[in-house]
């Protein structure tokens, strides 16, 4: 793919070689190295959207470089083989487009757009130059392309529903509208290569949560559409835990919910299933 801004234009041709065709070559290598070596470490931060185009849903999910690497490293697919690496490469640059670049002194917002295979979404990228050089310096990661034009809410509260104080973060009723309905399968805290990263609980319940929102944006969909969750534990007594990482991440109204004690393959210790519905 050709650089659209000519070398005239320095500054939006520079940050264009390291957001797009620098950033390509990283993930088509599985190198984060090479993607760390654009990054900003000390003032890099990135903010979640979550695939929201609701402010209230975003979080902080990385006030660092190595706090995000982690996402990155399980957000790029299995190195390709050498012989597969102009294949993908070629895809990548066509699912890409950065044709927004606002610069003010030393300081630029980039705005780049994915539609691969999976819903189309936008990142933008904050950027400082410094000691001569352009870097990222924060990410605002998995908003939706386009913004603002989401319909109501498919599904909400039934009034005059009501359940007693000490429940969780769940709705005891909810009135869905019809809708196209989608559903996944049960996620777990896998990575790319099928590999379980952690036996730390609350770890475990973000990855499988993350691992969900995947699924779901596959099909269009994000947590915003979610109506029914079911939860698999394998032990019960872990619920408190997973339910301050749920209130962290699923926006209200919440699902309805149901959890039981389950016995899970490998060496998870959460399962998640979820329904959803689009207008």
């Amino acid at each position: 793919m050709k650089n659209p801004f000519p070398h005239a234009d320095a500054d939006r041709h520079e940050i264009w070689e390291m957001l797009v065709r620098r950033d390509i070559e990283a993930r088509v290598a599985g190198d984060w190295e090479l993607h760390a070596a654009d990054i900003h470490r000390p003032s890099f931060f990135r903010i979640d959207a979550r695939g929201a185009d609701a402010p209230d849903r975003w979080r902080l999910a990385a006030s660092d470089g190595e706090g995000y690497r982690a996402h990155w490293e399980g957000s790029v697919p299995q190195r390709a083989e050498t012989r597969d690496r102009d294949t993908v490469s070629a895809a990548l640059h066509d699912a890409t487009t950065l044709r927004d670049i606002d610069v003010n002194g030393d300081v630029a917002l980039a705005h780049k757009k994915m539609d691969g295979a999976g819903a189309p979404a936008q990142t933008l990228y904050l950027c400082r130059r410094i000691d001569g050089r352009w870097w990222i310096a924060g990410i605002l990661g998995a908003l939706p392309d386009p913004m603002g034009t989401r319909p109501p809410a498919a599904a909400k509260v039934a009034p005059p529903s009501r359940q007693h104080k000490t429940a969780g973060p769940y709705s005891p009723v909810l009135e869905v509208r019809p809708g196209r309905i989608v559903v996944i399968s049960g996620q777990a805290a896998l990575d790319l290569d099928g590999t379980v990263p952690t036996q730390e609980f609350k770890a475990q319940s973000r990855i499988t949560l993350e691992n969900c929102l995947t699924q779901l944006q596959a099909a269009g969909c994000d947590f915003a559409d979610v109506f029914k969750v079911n939860v698999f534990l394998t032990d019960l007594s872990d619920w408190p835990a997973f339910n301050e990482v749920y209130r962290e991440i699923m926006p209200e109204p919440h699902p309805v919910r149901t959890a039981v004690q389950a016995g899970l393959l490998d060496t998870f210790q959460v399962e998640i299933e979820m329904w959803a519905v689009r207008s």
